[in-house]
């Protein structure tokens, strides 16, 4: 695998890598582990067991079989030490985040987040920690909004709803002299596009739900990191938390990480035609994509992405609310719909139609679109879009 290059080396993660199919009597797919405990020969063994619960089979809230085989191909395609699945993305994030901090701490947030993100940011000020929000994305000025109390740069590159890359490379830097920890949401890119742990970043988190499943028919999420952090975070937001992924979930993202690499090829082909039609129709002020040249970070991108995914923003140039939902509603191949990084090509936006003036604040133009470029033919997409922004 060493001779290979980034790619390839994916590929054979994602469709071989820890089946281990000699100890499953040689089955191409691996057995589902439904059972919620595993028995053992006697007292003794058990307590070693529960010693280092990570390391053995005992209760279904901690390790199983089917979950191990995905958290081995993740930490392996993350280029990480180790990784752990859980129920959802956010029960992932939520982990990663209480996991980094204490009562009297402040957390960073660099430009837009996913809106749950920041909705458990707030919700953690109960508790005393603090947050806030920083709307540059260059690395002097989220220096000078670190705090004396940060403990957690927290980031989405690209950023959410907006698109925009951080240097992932100086934001490790700064971070590390400062004794900061950092965490990125990494699922926009997936691990074939982007390696944020190669770059020095702490910790990644991803909505499993999206591309790496891939079928709209699964929730989960996943945490990857060095065995240092993953040691405090098993024992605590992971077990005693316990928002484990359920083996027959975990049998699904499986399935849904034989295919990544090739429908992540198709969702950067469609994407990068679609966002090109889209730059150039008249009613369109703005695309946000990386992977247009006029992307004003599309140079930090061919740094720090090998591949484009198939989410993106479109800004209209009449931006309200009622040109908004005409245009969304016209649409009939891209489906109305929250969540993205399926098969099918999904529309909607921020602007709710009583929240305007929170968008501007949050340097968000009332009139984005967010489109999440499916699998679809690439012309019958643009011939949607077309009919849909069409007056």
């Amino acid at each position: 695998m060493e001779n290979l290059d980034s790619f390839e080396k994916d590929k054979k993660i994602c469709m071989h890598y820890e089946d281990d199919r000699d100890r499953f009597e040689g089955a191409v797919v691996p057995p589902i582990f439904q059972n919620t405990l595993i028995t053992y020969q006697t007292f003794e063994m058990i307590t070693d067991a529960l010693q280092s619960e990570h390391s053995y089979y005992v209760y279904g809230r901690g390790t199983n079989p089917t979950v191990e085989i995905v958290e081995k191909k993740l930490a392996a395609l993350e280029r990480g030490d180790v990784c752990k699945l859980f129920s959802t993305g956010m029960a992932a994030i939520s982990a990663a985040v209480i996991n980094s901090v204490k009562s009297g701490d402040h957390v960073l947030c660099v430009r837009n987040l996913y809106y749950s993100t920041m909705e458990l940011l707030k919700y953690l000020g109960k508790f005393n920690i603090s947050h806030s929000v920083i709307y540059s994305t260059k690395t002097d000025d989220i220096k000078a909004a670190l705090q004396s109390n940060t403990r957690v740069i927290f980031l989405e590159s690209p950023t959410d709803m907006t698109f925009r890359l951080v240097n992932l490379d100086e934001i490790a830097d700064l971070a590390r002299k400062n004794g900061i920890r950092t965490i990125i949401d990494n699922t926009w890119a997936t691990p074939l596009f982007q390696k944020p742990l190669t770059k020095g970043i702490d910790v990644v988190v991803h909505s499993a739900s999206k591309y790496l499943g891939g079928h709209s028919d699964v929730l989960g999420g996943a945490v990857v990191t060095s065995k240092e952090i993953m040691k405090t975070i098993f024992r605590k937001e992971y077990l005693l938390m316990g928002a484990a992924m359920p083996h027959n979930e975990a049998s699904l993202l499986l399935r849904g990480l034989r295919t990544l690499p090739f429908r992540m090829q198709g969702h950067q082909e469609n994407a990068l035609k679609v966002s090109k039609f889209s730059h150039n129709h008249p009613a369109v002020q703005k695309v946000n994509f990386p992977g247009l040249e006029t992307h004003p970070d599309y140079h930090l991108g061919t740094n720090q992405l090998s591949g484009y995914s198939g989410l993106m923003s479109i800004e209209l140039k009449q931006a309200d609310f009622n040109h908004v939902k005409t245009v969304i509603n016209k649409m009939r191949i891209f489906k109305i719909g929250v969540s993205w990084g399926s098969f099918e090509s999904l529309i909607i936006s921020p602007n709710l139609g009583n929240n305007e003036g929170k968008l501007v604040k949050e340097h968000i133009s009332p009139g984005t679109i967010r489109l999440a470029v499916g699998l679809e033919n690439a012309n019958s997409l643009i011939d949607d879009l077309e009919q849909a922004l069409s007056e």
